[in-house]
């Protein structure tokens, strides 16, 4: 049973004048056990670097698989299982995404998402598999999980005030339940 939170690879064809990739596929996905419909493109553009974007999710029933890629630059994109009973609950994984690895992650319902950018003017692209719903958006703090993020010493994310009100990990009493999946570190 493959882990709820996927890194994804596409493949790359290239030749003398460039490459040629195909980021989505609903039986290639499919295969890979990823068979939300995505009903929604986003795309971001974080002009700072050190730019932190999370840790966001939506409720149910308005919850949000995502398919998360960037476009120019590089970020460090991560997940955080918020199911209640997951015996991974409160654990996360991250990967680097980038224009040139072209890499993707695949952040099912019942995970909160964030990224943070590594240089300046990173663009991000992702796909959801349902529509914004203002009133089933919902966090949790970016510094209360212990993620990991690839700071420099001495310098605090650039941050939005909404992100800065978020709940701690402690405080949150979710709504998502655990699937029988638990997190598996990212292949």
């Amino acid at each position: 049973m493959p882990s709820p939170v996927q890194l994804v690879r596409p493949r790359r064809h290239g030749d003398t004048r460039g490459w040629f990739t195909e980021t989505y596929n609903r039986d290639t996905f499919a295969a890979m056990g990823i068979t939300a419909t995505f009903v929604q493109d986003n795309h971001s553009l974080s002009a700072p670097a050190f730019t932190l974007r999370g840790l966001h999710f939506q409720t149910p029933p308005r919850g949000q698989d995502k398919l998360v890629r960037c476009i120019r630059g590089r970020i460090f994109d991560v997940a955080v299982d918020v199911r209640a009973g997951s015996p991974t609950f409160g654990q996360w994984v991250g990967a680097e995404l980038s224009a040139d690895n072209g890499h993707q992650l695949y952040i099912p319902i019942g995970f909160a998402h964030g990224f943070l950018t590594l240089e300046p003017d990173c663009e991000v692209t992702y796909k959801c598999s349902d529509t914004y719903a203002p009133e089933h958006d919902g966090g949790i703090r970016w510094d209360s999980v212990g993620i990991n993020w690839p700071l420099p010493v001495g310098v605090a994310p650039e941050l939005s005030g909404k992100d800065a009100r978020q709940p701690s990990l402690a405080d949150f009493d979710g709504p998502f339940l655990y699937d029988g999946r638990p997190l598996a570190p990212l292949a």
